[in-house]
């Protein structure tokens, strides 16, 4: 999901074919050459000196094309080892946080549908990178849209895409302006002209901070943002276990076994824990060996479903049905480690503003704005509006203040798309001539079962959602 870690080091992957070396272009003008050639040679009207020329272009575009290749090769010196960190940056996040509140919220069986839908996850990541090999020219998940469903099914991706960029950010500050409350417990701040509470104003000097970051010109130069929200990650999980392993609270709670009417609402934050698809083809293109690309699914996606699984026991162990839906919020305020765990996770949100909304200013720079608009005048346009669409996040966030309900709602109504359904729907499709039999019945089973999640998750999160926005404003 954008709502994960991006590589962890590197350029800034791109998010549209658009912004990658233009393969595509060249094979649309070699094709149109080949055209003219055809209609010359059935034409007896064409002089000498056009073919000559025409000639030539061909020669030029493939040499372009080519170099382009070639270049493109040469940036593909991703290893198995950094892959897997990348892949597992780009998965853990805010997944991690929610873990021992679903956990304890849905029962202690509810951790096999947290590896049931782990295995999921990583089978549509197998299928995304199967789509890949067989179009090599692909680029991103939009141009797998396109290939399995023409042009709607890229405007549906890309829908799929930018909501989830949306809503994950919500999420996160949301979780910014609980951990800041948290944080700076017992200070008053508050401006005479303004309404807002302590928190809240916290909030908006945060987002404020951050603002600039969405103006810079070169976009690659944020990339190490998201080695800056992998090692804030991790640092929350080893808080947590710290805290549980050396005693500083007693892991003695019970855990109930199954709450049923509560596993479709957190089925949703089960799911977004696995959310990060949509970058999955830019790490497959920048393998060195994209055939490896399975393995590097099994492991990260291994190793990331242990992370999940033994954090979500030891938080519901330590703090039972008091456990917040952000396990930072349940810590011991007086020990060191829940300080670090909080200042972690008020950090992170930070890290991840710019390098989000990169794919709106990589879609709005190359595709919408003209090419002859000068460069300091698209830095401006770009810079502004994603200063408004993220002042749009800070008032939404701020009105609905419900990290686990948010959350939830988009691992149901947007990340189970991205995830599971999709990638199992291009599969069919491009592969309906080859696919067996089994494999056919597997990804309709997973297509039903994902979207059967997705609705109920949708469904009860929403509902949810709604009755606490009624019971603040009654209240």
């Amino acid at each position: 999901m954008w709502g994960k870690n991006w590589k962890s080091s590197g350029k800034l992957p791109c998010l549209d074919s658009d912004c990658l070396p233009h393969h595509h272009h060249h094979q649309i003008a070699n094709a149109t050459c080949n055209e003219e050639k055809l209609a010359e040679e059935t034409s007896n009207g064409l002089d000498a000196c056009a073919k000559e020329s025409k000639l030539n272009f061909e020669e030029t575009a493939k040499d372009v094309e080519s170099l382009a290749d070639q270049k493109a090769l040469e940036e593909n010196n991703c290893s198995f080892l950094h892959a897997v960190i990348n892949m597992i940056g780009m998965l853990i996040g805010l997944g991690q946080l929610s873990a021992p509140y679903a956990l304890e919220n849905g029962g202690w069986t509810s951790a096999f549908l947290l590896v049931g839908l782990g295995i999921s996850c990583a089978y549509g990541s197998h299928l995304l990178g199967k789509c890949l090999e067989k179009y090599p020219k692909s680029r991103d998940y939009k141009d797998i849209g396109q290939n399995a469903f023409g042009a709607k099914g890229r405007i549906i991706v890309a829908s799929f895409i930018y909501a989830e960029i949306f809503m994950a950010l919500v999420s996160y500050t949301i979780s910014l302006h609980d951990n800041l409350a948290t944080v700076f417990l017992g200070t008053h701040l508050k401006l005479s002209w303004t309404n807002l509470t302590t928190s809240q104003t916290l909030t908006v000097l945060a987002i404020l901070v951050a603002l600039p970051s969405l103006w810079l010109r070169d976009l690659s130069s944020i990339s190490f943002l998201s080695t800056a929200g992998i090692l804030m990650s991790l640092l929350i999980f080893v808080t947590v276990a710290c805290t549980a392993i050396f005693g500083a609270v007693k892991a003695n709670h019970s855990i109930p076994a199954l709450k049923l009417h509560n596993i479709p609402a957190i089925s949703g934050l089960y799911i977004f824990s696995y959310a990060g698809h949509v970058v999955f083809p830019n790490l497959h293109a920048a393998m060195k060996d994209p055939s490896k690309f399975t393995k590097v699914t099994i492991v990260s996606f291994s190793l990331v479903t242990v992370l999940y699984t033994s954090l979500a026991f030891m938080g519901a162990k330590m703090f039972g049905p008091e456990v917040n839906s952000q396990i930072t919020l349940s810590m011991p305020r007086a020990l060191i480690l829940t300080k670090i765990a909080l200042w972690a996770t008020v950090l992170t949100p930070m890290t991840k503003y710019a390098l989000e909304f990169a794919p709106f200013a990589i879609q709005l720079e190359q595709n919408i704005l003209p090419h002859s608009m000068k460069s300091r005048t698209k830095m401006i346009i770009r810079g502004s509006v994603g200063s408004i669409l993220l002042l749009v996040i800070l008032v939404l966030a701020l009105s609905v203040p419900y990290f686990e309900y948010v959350l939830s709602l988009t691992g149901s109504l947007v990340s189970v798309g991205i995830c599971m359904i999709f990638p199992c729907a291009f599969y069919i499709k491009i592969f309906w001539n080859q696919i067996s039999r089994p494999t056919l019945i597997l990804n309709m089973i997973l297509i039903a079962f994902g979207t059967l999640l997705g609705a109920s998750g949708t469904i009860s999160s929403s509902r949810l959602l709604l009755q606490n926005l009624r019971r603040a404003h009654s209240a």
